[in-house]
């Protein structure tokens, strides 16, 4: 079964290693030591990630490097963007009713 972006992005521990690898490229080991879960815990939702295209893998010499394709991440927020555009909608419309009953 092949898991989508949604899927990779709805567990909370998937969605902390995505913030801390949006700034630098981090090994498991790095990534493992920001947790109080096991190593192998980390390796599978490092993989999940991987399978979604969310992480990219690089490798440095022994090391492997995990790294945020912000392409993909694009995605995610493109489908947001429906979203946002009702919502700022709402907030004008609570605004001026406010306004209004201000008056």
């Amino acid at each position: 079964m092949r898991r989508d972006i949604f899927q990779a992005i709805a567990d909370p521990t998937r969605r902390a290693i995505i913030t801390l690898i949006a700034l630098q490229a981090m090994t498991p080991n790095a990534i493992a030591d920001n947790f109080n879960i096991t190593r192998q815990a980390i390796s599978k939702h490092l993989r999940i990630l991987t399978e979604c295209e969310i992480v990219k893998q690089e490798q440095q010499g022994r090391e492997i490097y995990y790294s945020l394709e912000i392409k993909k991440m694009k995605e995610i927020d493109k489908w947001l963007e429906q979203f946002r555009k009702i919502w700022e909608t709402r907030f004008n419309q609570l605004d001026n009713l406010l306004k209004t009953n201000k008056k």
